[in-house]
């Protein structure tokens, strides 16, 4: 058989020289990329984790904040539904001071006697109203007209006296009216 010269065994062994093969530097190169991608997403978890948790107890948060909105609405409703009242209870009560006023008013003017028959300074005339109303009604007042002097005519309509107007309401509110009647003020922020 004839010989085959292969050559110097010694080159072909790369561990001999000292340089390791491409195959394993590629290899080292593949785990240490792998290592890193895996400690990133490590990383990334335990962070996306925490923002979870975080993002949990602020949303139960938030439903409580809802919670206690409604609780102080609640009470600032009955608040003012007890104001409301209260100034209706004043309104009446003042409304009905200021009937007795005039009741008394009247009765003065009725009582009090005229000096000579002029008509009191401050008092006007009766309506000419009031006169062709108790024309209309005769039998009411007994057979006698309203031009015969037994008649006494009525007294002149009380004019009202117009108030005020309330203060103009504060930018910081918003008037808000319900359909009932009711009326609400809400802060704006």
């Amino acid at each position: 058989m004839p010989a085959i010269d292969i050559g110097n065994q010694e080159q072909r062994e790369p561990a001999a020289t000292g340089k390791p093969s491409k195959a394993k530097t590629i290899g080292f190169i593949v785990a240490g990329g792998a290592l890193l991608i895996t400690t990133v997403n490590m990383a990334a978890a335990v962070y996306l984790y925490r923002g979870m948790s975080d993002l949990r107890f602020v949303e139960a948060r938030l439903e409580q904040l809802g919670a206690f909105e409604q609780r102080i609405a609640a009470r600032l409703d009955t608040v003012n539904n007890g104001f409301q009242s209260r100034f209706e209870k004043l309104d009446s009560q003042l409304q009905g001071s200021f009937n007795e006023i005039d009741a008394s008013i009247a009765r003065l003017g009725q009582t009090m006697p005229v000096a000579g028959g002029e008509a009191m300074p401050g008092v006007e005339e009766p309506s000419e109203i009031a006169t062709s109303t108790l024309a209309q009604a005769p039998e009411a007042l007994g057979g006698e007209s309203a031009s015969e002097p037994g008649v006494i005519e009525a007294p002149a309509p009380r004019r009202r006296i117009a108030s005020a107007s309330p203060p103009a309401p504060s930018s910081n509110y918003q008037r808000i009216q319900q359909p009932d009647g009711k009326v609400y003020y809400r802060r704006i922020n």
